[in-house]
């Protein structure tokens, strides 16, 4: 498996607290993962798909 260079943010709301999810962006991907488990693994999605899962959530599509 290819590393892909990330670059990794967490909501400001979260504080300093490790309970929360960090989106990485990379050139060609999205990745999301846990920060009680940063080794666990990530979960990779292109950019497309991300932002159509964020529209969903901005717009309460996800009941």
């Amino acid at each position: 498996m290819t590393a892909h260079p990330m670059t990794w943010r967490k909501a400001a709301r979260s504080g300093s607290t490790s309970n929360c999810v960090e989106i990485g962006r990379g050139s060609e991907l999205v990745g999301i993962r846990d920060t009680k488990n940063r080794a666990g693994g990530t979960l990779m999605v292109n950019p497309a798909s991300f932002g159509a899962f964020l529209n969903a959530v901005k717009t309460d599509r996800m009941s």
